[in-house]
């Protein structure tokens, strides 16, 4: 990972913040009779497993870790896949690789032999004892109970990132585990004596009540989630169940914030992602259709695209989303409304749902440092689009999506300063003015006005073309009153600032009531819908 030390110290400042919210409640129970064979994860195991093993580069980073996990889990070219760990070198150290720790990332490859290691533990005659005993004494190099939450060569004044922090003191922690586990009784390996328990506990109980630092992030966020997934597995009872209710969060925040397995929301991380279009296989995507494929549940997109490193962690590993995770997903119920916080310099998340449609707002950048990325505001439908451009979709003024305030979002509604796109092979059912109204599946109903400064977009079900642009035109009979405030024909006004600044909430008041709109004030799932309730 190539980064530099301005972006590290950026992360060591937002790392330690807290949004101050308590806990809300996520859904846990599960009731699911979960398959215990899955055809996707037949073939993820069988596309790694086809693969050559390259003994010439054992040591290099790369995927053959996940070829020879593959190679186990189907039991296939057993005395290859020994011969090669047996023959792996440490090719580095842990920790975020930059200029100062140029071997670094080798957490990377410490993750998946811990997985195989436990994995196969008590399997012999797959993962053989001198094998063990290098994956052990060797290849396994974080031990005891140095947790270290700062980047390698910063005197411990930058704190690393959340997936390599994952990565690297979840493998300590379970190395040692497993040691004690097996008859080693030295205080150094002891999780409770030596610290690491209590540490890891720390962390994960942050990542819960706070949130993610790197929320949605590419490609980080399926590092994370793996990492999370070894500890879910494998740690005590009180870490396993810690590691679950952070999965448990990020999984009912991604059913709330997504439609039917299509997800594109705000993220953080990586600024060249900006450019990626694609709904349906962002990586936590890919790991909730991993799990989902075991469900008792109708056919869906198993689409994984480039992804599928992410789908054989996630298809080899015990843990399940929530049942309330599973059927929101699928299900929108009569909708809801809901904003997710992510603390200062930061920008929020805001979707709102209805039977057949979720609207999906696009964020907003918080100077170059705080590396958010905005996407445009999206509207999902009960349709097969997978791209960007088969969406209706609002961004803000001009091109630079670090200049937008894309957070005008609230039920039903969305606005914001820049074009309204409609995607190609929709033509308006009707239209008079600066209004147009689309037809989408399921009787949905999308009213577009477009003028050059101000996009809006408003969603009805159930509705008469004629009747609702009547209405809204009723409602609404100037174009100079639309530049701020728009009014349902139900009667609901509200108030908008689409020039509004980027740390400030779009919408400005509801009914004539003020709202909090300095969203990093905001709690980490704020739900103003009985549905979820």
């Amino acid at each position: 990972m190539r980064v530099i030390l301005l972006t590290y110290l950026t992360i060591s400042l937002f790392s330690i913040q807290s949004n101050g919210q308590s806990m809300v409640q996520i859904p846990h129970q599960r009731t699911i009779a979960w398959k215990t064979n899955a055809d996707l994860a037949i073939q993820v195991y069988q596309s790694f497993a086809s693969k050559k093993i390259n003994f010439d580069k054992l040591s290099e980073r790369g995927n053959t870790p996940r070829i020879l996990l593959a190679k186990l889990l189907l039991k296939q070219d057993i005395e290859d896949v020994n011969k090669a760990i047996q023959q792996m070198k440490v090719r580095g150290v842990t920790g975020s690789h930059w200029a100062l720790n140029p071997k670094g990332d080798y957490d990377f490859t410490l993750m998946p032999l811990t997985t195989i290691l436990f994995l196969f533990d008590n399997q012999p005659d797959l993962l053989y004892p001198k094998t063990k005993e290098h994956l052990i004494n060797t290849l396994l190099t974080e031990e005891g109970g140095k947790y270290r939450r700062a980047t390698p060569r910063t005197l411990g004044l930058v704190a690393d990132t959340e997936n390599h922090i994952l990565m690297t003191e979840g493998s300590r922690y379970l190395k040692n585990r497993w040691k004690m586990l097996h008859g080693n009784s030295s205080p150094t390996y002891d999780n409770v004596s030596n610290g690491m328990e209590v540490k890891i506990l720390a962390y994960l109980n942050r990542m819960k009540t706070n949130g993610l630092y790197e929320y949605n992030s590419i490609p980080y966020i399926g590092y994370t989630i793996a990492a999370l997934l070894n500890l879910e597995a494998f740690a005590s009872e009180k870490v396993s169940t810690e590691a679950r209710n952070v999965l448990d969060y990020m999984n009912w925040t991604y059913a709330l914030g997504s439609y039917k397995l299509r997800h594109y929301p705000p993220m953080r991380r990586r600024y060249e992602k900006a450019k990626i279009q694609e709904l349906t296989t962002d990586y936590q995507s890919v790991f909730v259709k991993a799990w989902l494929s075991y469900a008792p549940i109708e056919p869906f997109n198993t689409d994984i695209s480039n992804a599928e490193v992410h789908a054989l962690v996630g298809s080899c590993m015990p843990y399940r989303p929530a049942d309330k995770v599973v059927e929101v997903i699928f299900n929108k119920g009569e909708g809801y409304f809901v904003k997710l916080g992510h603390g200062k310099k930061s920008c929020p998340e805001i979707f709102t749902a209805g039977k057949h449609f979720l609207l999906s707002a696009g964020g907003a950048n918080q100077g170059k440092n705080s590396l958010v990325v905005a996407r445009p505001t999206t509207l999902f439908l009960n349709d097969m689009a997978d791209q960007l451009p088969k969406t209706f979709h609002l961004t803000g003024k001009g091109n630079d999506f670090m200049k937008w305030n894309n957070t005008g979002v609230y039920k039903n509604f969305a606005c914001a300063s820049g074009k309204v796109f409609v995607p190609e092979g929709f033509k308006p059912v009707l239209e008079r003015k600066n209004w147009a109204i689309y037809e989408g599946n399921s009787n949905v109903k999308i009213a577009v006005y477009a003028t050059e400064n101000v996009g809006l977009m408003l969603v009805f079900e159930d509705k008469k073309a004629e009747d609702l642009l009547a209405n809204l035109e009723k409602s609404n009979p100037s174009d100079e009153q639309l530049k701020t405030q728009f009014q349902f024909p139900d009667g609901q006004i509200i108030t908008y600032d689409v020039n509004a600044p980027q740390n400030k909430w779009v919408i400005k008041s509801i009914d004539g009531k003020s709202i909090e709109r300095d969203f990093s004030k905001w709690e980490l799932i704020n739900n103003e819908s009985n549905v979820l309730k």
